[in-house]
């Protein structure tokens, strides 16, 4: 009985599937976890050893459809529907 090149043909069934947070194929079917993201744990699966791995998948790499706004309205002060002040007469 060999345990390398031809026990890997006798291979067949599926390990991992797609997870539905991160989207990647690394839910473990059996083990209803995601090596990748750490999926159900309410917590995103980092690890300073791949600093890579955080850096592509960190905030800043997506859209960020609130902290762009969030941002813009930081730098006014929070401040909305106010109408702007009137200016004296500049001499």
């Amino acid at each position: 009985m060999t345990k390398g090149t031809s026990s890997f043909g006798k291979r067949h069934n599926k390990t991992h599937t797609l997870c539905r947070r991160c989207g990647r194929s690394s839910y473990h079917i059996q083990k209803h976890t995601c090596s990748s993201c750490g999926y159900p744990a309410k917590r995103k699966r980092t690890y300073q050893w791949s600093i890579k791995s955080i850096r592509r998948r960190t905030t800043g790499t997506g859209r960020m459809r609130h902290l762009k706004l969030a941002h813009r309205r930081f730098r006014n002060a929070f401040r909305e529907g106010t109408a702007a002040t009137k200016k004296g007469k500049s001499a």
